[in-house]
């Protein structure tokens, strides 16, 4: 059965995305390959994810430059689930992660909006129980 493997996220720089993946979202570093000419093969998870991971991608041209930080026009474009979102909530906070609201209850759960290093907008969601 076919699963999404790898989403790309467009970055500025290897090094500083993985410190800001790893320290302050709290994922693990799980390939870092290099492929000649400066290039990288840079994959990060959630703890526990077992199929599906970012491919961290330095921009390599003007075009790709431009959308660092904005490759899905402003929308929310990642989505962090979470079994503990006061922990987590807490502890991105605490790293410096910026949330752009208050955690607020909706029907299917707790939910904030927050950027990464780069301003792509993320939800951290606990889904309710049923």
């Amino acid at each position: 059965m076919p699963h999404l493997g790898l989403v790309t996220v467009v970055v500025r720089d290897y090094d500083e995305a993985i410190a800001h993946y790893t320290r302050a979202l709290g994922f693990e570093l799980r390939e870092d390959t290099p492929q000649g000419d400066g290039k990288r093969w840079v994959v990060v998870a959630p703890p526990g994810a077992r199929e599906t991971a970012l491919l961290l991608a330095r921009a390599a041209t003007p075009r790709e430059r431009e959308r660092v930080g904005d490759q899905t026009g402003g929308r929310v474009g990642l989505f962090l689930y979470t079994d503990d979102f006061d922990r987590d909530h807490d502890r991105m906070r605490a790293a410096g992660v910026t949330f752009e609201e208050a955690p607020r209850r909706e029907p299917y759960g707790t939910v904030a909006v927050f950027r990464d290093l780069y301003g792509n907008r993320w939800d951290l969601i606990q889904h309710a129980r049923p």
